[in-house]
C-alpha cells in the first residue's frame, strides 16, 4: 500500500494562498472542492458568492457533509482524507491508510462515514467525530460512488465507473458493514442514491442514457430516459435532480420518474448535493459552481476554481 508523506502533504496544503472572512450568524454554504488548487472553497448559498477558501493537501477530489458539521473530503490520487470542522473552517484531522479513496455515504443517524477505496476494492468505516477508522469490508470490485437507505440498514456502491455489478452492504451493525449480496444493473451503473423517507433507489449509468428505478427487489420497477452518460442524482422532498456533466443539465424529475423540468448549466457539471433548498452542482472542466433553488431554476453560475469536481452543503455557526 502506498503511504503518504505527511510532512510534503501539509507543507502542499500551506502554500496554497488563503483570505480568511467571518460569516456573521449562522447560515448554511456549499463546500466546494478547487481540485488542481489544494483548498476548498466555502461559497455562501444566500449570496452565491465566495466567502473563504479553506487550505487542504492536493488533489481534494470528492466531499461529503456529515449531519451538516463535518465534512469528509477524499484526496484520491493521494490516499488520503481530510475532516474539517464547519463550526471553526479549520481541519480536525487527516487521515492516511486509503490507497485511493473516492466517495462517501453518512449514516443517516449517527457520525459514521462510509468511504470508497476504489484502489483496494474496499468499504471503510469512519467514526468522523473521533477521525478513525473502524472497519474495513472487502467488496471484490473497485468501488466508487455509494449510497445509505434512510434507516441505515443498506449500503450500496457501485463496483466501477461503468460498473456490471452494485455491491448492497448490511450496515444494520453501522460500525461493522457486511457484503450480503451483488445486484446485476441493467445497463452499466454509475451513481446510486435513495430516495429520503421512501423504500425506493435509484441507479444511473456510466454508459447509456438511463436511469433505473428500484422498489425493492434486485430488479428495476421502472428505467426512465436521461442525459448523456455518466448521470449523478440527489434529492429533494418529493423530487429527484439527475446531473449530466457531458450535456450540461440538471434535469428535475418526479419520484415516479416523471420528467418536469430541465436546467442548463456548464459542461462538466457532473456531481450534484441538495441541501437548505439550495442545489449545488460544480463543473470540473469550467471550474464553476452552478446554485439552483429546490425547483430547479438555476440562481447563480459563478467561477471559483480552475476545475471543481465535488461539494457538499454545511451549517456554519
Amino acid at each position: 500500500m502506498r503511504r503518504v508523506d505527511r510532512g510534503e502533504f501539509l507543507r502542499a496544503a500551506l502554500a496554497v494562498p488563503f483570505a480568511p472572512r467571518v460569516l456573521a450568524g449562522g447560515t448554511p454554504v456549499a463546500y466546494v472542492t478547487a481540485d488542481l488548487e489544494s483548498h476548498v472553497v466555502v461559497i455562501d448559498l444566500e449570496t452565491s458568492s465566495v466567502v473563504r477558501r479553506i487550505r487542504t493537501g492536493p488533489g481534494p477530489r470528492s466531499i461529503e457533509s456529515v449531519h451538516d458539521r463535518i465534512a469528509v473530503v477524499a484526496h484520491t490520487e493521494h490516499g488520503v482524507l481530510t475532516l474539517l470542522d464547519a463550526a471553526t473552517s479549520r481541519i480536525r484531522a487527516e487521515l492516511d491508510g486509503f490507497e485511493a479513496p473516492r466517495y462517501t455515504a453518512v449514516h443517516p443517524r449517527r457520525t459514521l462515514a462510509y468511504v470508497t477505496d476504489s484502489a483496494r476494492e474496499e468499504v471503510v468505516a469512519v467514526d468522523a467525530e473521533h477521525a478513525k477508522v473502524l472497519w474495513r469490508t472487502r467488496v471484490r470490485g473497485q468501488a466508487r460512488h455509494v449510497a445509505i437507505s434512510p434507516d441505515g440498514r443498506t449500503l450500496w456502491t457501485a463496483l466501477g465507473t461503468a460498473a456490471s455489478s452494485v455491491a448492497v452492504l448490511d450496515t444494520s451493525d453501522a460500525r461493522r458493514p457486511k457484503l450480503v449480496r451483488t445486484i446485476s444493473p441493467p445497463f452499466p451503473a454509475h451513481d446510486v442514491g435513495f430516495v429520503p423517507d421512501a423504500r425506493a433507489a435509484w441507479m444511473t449509468s456510466g454508459a447509456e442514457r438511463r436511469v433505473a428505478i428500484y422498489r425493492g427487489g434486485r430488479r428495476p420497477a421502472r428505467i426512465i430516459a436521461a442525459g448523456s452518460p455518466p448521470q449523478h442524482v440527489t434529492f429533494a422532498r418529493e423530487r429527484a435532480f439527475v446531473a449530466s456533466g457531458d450535456d450540461g443539465t440538471v434535469r428535475r424529475h418526479r419520484l415516479d420518474g416523471g420528467l418536469v423540468s430541465e436546467a442548463r448549466v456548464p459542461l462538466g457539471s457532473y456531481n450534484v448535493t441538495f441541501g437548505w433548498r439550495r442545489l449545488v452542482t460544480p463543473s470540473l472542466a469550467a471550474g464553476t459552481t452552478s446554485v439552483l433553488d429546490h425547483s430547479g431554476r438555476v440562481r447563480s453560475i459563478e467561477k471559483v476554481a480552475r476545475a471543481a469536481h465535488d461539494a457538499c452543503i454545511v451549517f456554519e455557526p
